[in-house]
């Protein structure tokens, strides 16, 4: 099975005119490419919900704060196409930058509150540009279903905001988190460690979920879980933590007292590579 590439925002469109005339639905894929078995559960969970497949790979230049990160992102097209093909996709959409930035852009998507802390506190314009490459995406497959990650959470609470905000008829499926074996979240960065940086790696997932198990316990102390959770990287200076903050799932903003579901999310410095990571917390006996 093969997977057609498109280039171009008129071919895709056309194409996919007569998938959405025929009733299938439309399920699309956004990724920067450098894909693993996390970008694959969310096209095996498309694949599953939709007539027709779209993946697109497309690296965001406006959505990096540092050039030196854009320039580093791994591209890898060719083998990229056909991880895509092997999981279903029936179109991958993988334009230049000249054709998804035909001219200077001018219009930008902000979506306020939800990016004042976290990685939107770290990363200034980054989420200004994820939500106006995601919105042009939508705008040109107009797919019924879009998939998501729940590693990037607060990416994810910022474009579940922005549809309801434009009233984009799309349906935003959030998709589990996939991980090695040792805990670490799947990340196309991932690749750019060292042997000796991998296997430091997965510290950020022992930090949360020494966090989430405390607030399963009962901790209600914001603070002290964060303290807590934080004795983790005690002993690693190869590490440098950006930040590890408790926050509510939906608004994104830093909570004191933990009266229901809350997420721990954190990022993590190892060398030059920037991890994220986050699980959602569960109080026991809590239903909000």
């Amino acid at each position: 099975m093969s997977a057609q590439v498109v280039q171009s925002v008129a071919e895709v469109q056309r194409a996919l005119d007569g998938i959405r005339a025929a009733g299938r639905v439309i399920g699309l894929v956004p990724t920067m490419g450098a894909l693993h078995a996390g970008h694959g559960r969310l096209m095996e969970v498309a694949r599953s919900e939709c007539g027709c497949v779209v993946a697109s790979i497309f690296v965001n230049r406006i959505q990096f704060d540092r050039a030196d990160d854009y320039d580093r992102y791994p591209r890898t097209l060719t083998p990229d196409v056909e991880f895509c093909a092997e999981r279903g996709v029936d179109i991958v959409f993988a334009p230049s930058v000249e054709e998804m930035y035909a001219r200077p852009q001018r219009a930008f998507v902000e979506v306020e509150r939800l990016t004042e802390h976290l990685c939107g506190r770290f990363r200034p314009g980054h989420f200004r540009g994820v939500a106006t490459v995601v919105l042009k995406l939508l705008n040109i497959v107009r797919p019924g279903r879009a998939y998501f990650g729940e590693k990037d959470a607060q990416q994810l609470a910022v474009i579940r905001r922005m549809v309801a905000d434009f009233n984009v008829p799309v349906e935003i499926v959030e998709v589990p988190t996939v991980r090695d074996a040792d805990g670490l979240a799947l990340s196309s960065r991932n690749q750019l460690l060292s042997v000796e940086e991998r296997r430091i790696a997965p510290v950020l997932i022992r930090a949360l979920r020494t966090a989430q198990g405390l607030v399963a316990a009962g901790a209600t102390d914001a603070d002290a879980v964060r303290c807590e959770a934080a004795r983790v990287f005690e002993g690693r200076p190869e590490v440098r933590v950006e930040y590890l903050e408790i926050v509510d799932p939906e608004e994104m903003q830093p909570v004191a007292r933990i009266e229901g579901r809350v997420r721990i999310a954190g990022a993590i410095w190892i060398g030059k590579t920037r991890l994220i990571d986050n699980l959602l917390c569960v109080p026991a006996g809590s239903s909000r």
